[in-house]
């Protein structure tokens, strides 16, 4: 019995096979049972080409855009500084913390809508002062936020 190879574009990054948009040749077994129900690839037809060709520019544009919002964004997070009042305890020590999600809310008071995943805490804030927080909206960017967290009166 013989294997016959076939050409597939993947729709979804491989670590062994290649990365998303690639035309790759695999054993028409393994297309049949792993790759099209795991809806990992399609049949290389010219059809199937043109259309991710589209898709592919589509999703550049859209990359391309939300860097740019991004970028933007990452600007005027740097030109602005958050103050948290919290209720506190001896030595300056609070009741709780100040999460990614307090400063997410913070922000939008602000006007920025941000989300809470691009606040990178490496510990939620235990104590009364200033902090530079890292902000990441997007892979390509980061910006410190100054962060005051003051005793609530």
């Amino acid at each position: 019995m013989s294997v016959i190879d076939i050409q597939v574009v993947l729709i979804k990054d491989d670590p062994k096979l290649g990365k998303r948009g690639e035309v790759v040749k695999v054993s028409s077994g393994f297309a049949q049972n792993f790759l099209y129900p795991q809806a990992k690839a399609l049949p290389a037809t010219p059809a199937n080409l043109k259309s991710f060709q589209a898709e592919h520019a589509r999703h550049v544009k859209e990359e391309e855009a939300a860097k740019e919002a991004a970028q933007a964004l990452t600007k005027k997070i740097a030109l602005l500084s958050v103050t948290i009042a919290v209720l506190s305890g001896e030595e300056d020590k609070l009741f709780g913390s100040v999460t990614n999600q307090d400063i997410q809310a913070e922000l939008e008071k602000q006007g920025v809508r941000l989300d809470r995943k691009a606040i990178h805490l490496a510990d939620p804030l235990r104590k009364l002062g200033n902090y530079e927080v890292v902000i990441k909206p997007h892979a390509d960017f980061s910006a410190k936020l100054k962060v005051q967290v003051i005793k609530k009166k």
